[in-house]
């Protein structure tokens, strides 16, 4: 008898497949928080660019990309078909004098205004930008972890996903304090495969070994020599993300078919975030040096759907990509 493919595995009863499942993320167009990042685009070209690609959604982006008013937020996302998927907030976490949740709960009142389903904590350090972070002592880290609880709580009350961002520059950045929060406290995890990886931690060990802690994917791949060179201090993290650190799926060391096959077998079905973390020194031109977003996001999008066994999906404006 000749054996007949059984083509792509189809997804899990109620679950979508995976390309409808892609969302974008502005910091792949080189949109940033940190003062001095490169040059910024505006919103208007980079929503545009994402849906022609054939993303179903984007993240929200840092303050100021997006109007501030929640239902101007949706609107806005709308008028280029995208969904909201969630926002990237950066909170100091293990200070005893400070309380966080003021300032989450206003994230989270814009999340459920503008539709969007997941709130993605990161352990700021209070200083600016990602090239330096102080230590954490025991205290801090008990504050720290009893603050994503109570986040966590009340994000839930609102019908949110709260995940916390292990996250360069961050209070929680390698694998051992990825651990610690696992081990301590019940956030969700966002897993970030370029983050984790830099950090020292093991993208594919997490996602094998804590499928069901994982509720975000912030997917990347990254050189792992200008990884080494970050965690050595030889460079920073931005002078990294300058020369090239970050590239599409399939270009870099992170086994990428790895992770997302341990996510899939074990019933993921949220969404896969693809961030290729660039710095722009102007707009981007036609056979100009530097980053391209559009063609590294097509070349992203292109490698998550093979490792999932999923055909190529066009755009609804492709030839305008």
């Amino acid at each position: 008898m000749t054996a007949v493919s059984a083509g792509p595995t189809p997804p899990a009863a109620g679950r979508s497949p995976v390309s409808d499942r892609i969302a974008g993320a502005p910091i792949s167009w080189g949109v940033c928080e940190v003062p001095g990042w490169g040059y910024q685009l505006e919103p208007g070209v980079v929503l545009r660019q994402m849906r022609e690609l054939g993303l179903a959604a984007t993240e929200f982006g840092p303050e100021g990309f997006l109007p501030d008013d929640p239902t101007a937020k949706a609107a806005t996302l709308a008028g280029y078909g995208l969904k909201a998927v969630g926002q990237f907030v950066p909170v100091v976490l293990h200070d005893p004098g400070h309380d966080p949740l003021p300032e989450v709960e206003r994230a989270m009142a814009g999340l459920v205004a503008a539709g969007g389903s997941t709130l993605v904590i990161a352990a700021a350090t209070g200083q600016e930008g990602y090239d330096e972070r102080p230590v954490l002592d025991d205290p801090g880290w008990s504050t720290l972890l009893g603050n994503l609880d109570r986040i966590t709580e009340a994000a839930s009350a609102r019908g949110l996903v709260t995940t916390l961002h292990p996250h360069v520059g961050t209070m929680v950045e390698t694998g051992e304090e990825t651990a610690r929060v696992l081990a301590g406290s019940r956030i969700g995890l966002c897993l970030d495969t370029g983050h984790l990886l830099i950090g020292g931690g093991d993208p594919v060990a997490v996602a094998q070994q804590n499928p069901r802690r994982i509720a975000h994917i912030h997917l990347k791949d990254v050189r792992i020599g200008w990884a080494r060179r970050v965690q050595s201090g030889e460079v920073t993290y931005t002078e990294a993300v300058a020369g090239g650190m970050y590239v599409p799926l399939g270009q870099g060391d992170v086994d990428v078919k790895a992770i997302v096959t341990a996510l899939e077998d074990s019933a993921y079905a949220g969404w896969y975030v693809l961030e290729q973390d660039c710095i722009l020194a102007g707009a981007p031109a036609t056979g100009s040096a530097g980053p391209d977003p559009v063609a590294d996001v097509r070349a992203s999008i292109e490698h998550l759907l093979a490792v999932a066994g999923e055909p190529a999906v066009a755009g609804p404006s492709a030839a305008g990509a």
